[in-house]
């Protein structure tokens, strides 16, 4: 299994109504563009939550063309349905994808890889599902240092929490090195066609909402006592009063990677 977690019915759409236009969206569009995705083509769309660039996708290819959803999590398939029903759904895995070889032109992946048990793995699994000349495409996020809201926040975090918390709070930013990416598509197999450093922006109704949103999506909120998590709110509302509007909306900015890579 490559997803430790699941979501209810109701988180599934509380993803799709907030995060999905506060953040994945803006990627799905470029990630489609990357993989020279055009009309009529069969793309599949890797741990597609619920549904962002199955959708971007389907904008491009067209109704002659063939888009394919998987996901490991029952109930973000069942508001992707609910979404958009004129496109396929299945629940699977993406180490084990549920589709003969050479079965579509194009494989996706945003925002997932950092979570995938064995990336490698993955990353092999799309490249056996697209025909020869198809193309593989990721969307992750840069490292911590690359990274000019995150990569303070972080050491804010650790400043107050121990460095442990660098490990805790490192998940989204684990898989973003290019030369990292070059190399799980070289070892499937898979030739670079083009990387991509994007900025692009995270948005938070407050400076503590991040520190909140952020703390709690790890281990380390059982690890630290309430006034350590004070103190951690008090720094990350100094440390991102310069991204927050008159209204006290944060709006962070965030470097993602994108790759494509052609099967040969």
């Amino acid at each position: 299994m490559t997803e430790t977690f699941q979501l209810t019915r109701e988180q599934a759409q509380v993803y799709d109504d907030l995060f999905v236009p506060a953040l994945f969206g803006q990627w799905a569009p470029q990630l489609v563009d990357c993989a020279r995705v055009h009309h009529g083509q069969s793309v599949l769309d890797v741990a597609c939550g619920t549904g962002v660039v199955a959708r971007a996708a389907r904008d491009v290819v067209g109704h002659g063309g063939r888009v394919v959803g998987v996901d490991l999590n029952p109930a973000m398939l069942e508001v992707a349905q609910g979404a958009r029903p004129d496109l396929e759904w299945v629940h699977g895995d993406a180490e084990d994808l549920p589709f003969e070889n050479a079965e579509f032109d194009v494989a996706l992946c945003q925002s997932a890889l950092f979570f995938f048990a064995d990336p490698g793995r993955a990353v092999a699994e799309m490249a056996r599902v697209v025909v020869p000349g198809g193309v593989v495409a990721l969307q992750t996020y840069a490292p911590l240092a690359e990274q000019p809201a995150y990569g303070p926040f972080v050491e804010l975090v650790a400043g107050h929490a121990g460095p442990e918390a660098r490990v805790l709070l490192g998940t989204y930013w684990s898989q973003g090195a290019v030369d990292g990416l070059i190399g799980l598509a070289a070892a499937a197999g898979l030739s670079l066609l083009e990387s991509r450093s994007s900025l692009g922006v995270a948005v938070f109704p407050s400076a503590a909402a991040v520190a909140q949103t952020e703390i709690q999506a790890t281990p380390l909120a059982e690890q630290i006592r309430p006034e350590t998590y004070e103190r951690i709110v008090a720094g990350t509302e100094e440390l991102f009063g310069e991204y927050a509007d008159e209204s006290g909306l944060v709006r962070l900015p965030i470097r993602a990677t994108l790759l494509a890579a052609r099967r040969g």
